[in-house]
């Protein structure tokens, strides 16, 4: 039996069981994950794939390097956020931003953009592509307190709009506005 082919079926079951348990270390001893984005809205064709790899730093810090390619998105910059619980069916049921810790502020436009999940904007094409390569410390995919692998995962969330920073604050829709796309993280 394939263990990495039951995941999907665990978490829609909502049988989230110390997920880190599943992850397998490469042979780079990094440990890796991947995501299939889908759209949000059943009408719009949008589709991708988000591979994640955590490595270590020459200064032993966790650094995960995330990549993502998705088509199906209208021309522009969308923001790309990690969210708080591995459920995409609706998207909303990923709740808000990825953001543990005893001060954690999930509101998407609160605490922007200093959330854990928070990434760059994904840059996307005339023809509908886009592509982002970007690494972050604020989260891990190894045990510990960042970890994306709690008792409910993670999902990315490709937003409708740019994610601005929020340089003015708790502005609603500052973050990206309505959810476009969603992939459910799992461990590889």
């Amino acid at each position: 039996m394939n263990i990495r082919s039951l995941v999907p079926d665990l978490l829609k079951a909502s049988v989230c069981i110390g997920l880190t348990v599943f992850a397998t270390t490469t042979q780079a001893g990094g440990v890796t994950a991947s995501a299939d984005i889908a759209s949000c809205d059943p009408a719009v064709d949008v589709t991708g794939k988000a591979f994640l790899r955590e490595r270590r730093s020459d200064e032993g810090v966790k650094l995960v390097n995330v990549f993502m390619r998705v088509q199906g998105l209208s021309p522009g910059k969308h923001a790309v956020h990690i969210h708080q619980s591995a459920d995409c069916t609706p998207c909303g049921d990923a709740k808000g931003h990825f953001d543990p810790g005893p001060n954690s502020n999930t509101s998407p436009d609160g605490n922007h953009p200093f959330h854990s999940g928070d990434l760059v904007n994904i840059k996307v094409n005339n023809r509908g592509r886009g592509t982002l390569h970007t690494t972050t410390s604020r989260i891990t995919l190894s045990p510990g307190p960042l970890s994306l692998f709690d008792d409910d995962g993670s999902a990315f969330i490709i937003h409708v709009g740019e994610d601005s920073y929020c340089p003015d604050g708790d502005v609603a829709g500052c973050a990206g506005g309505a959810r476009a796309a969603c992939g459910i993280i799992v461990p590889n």
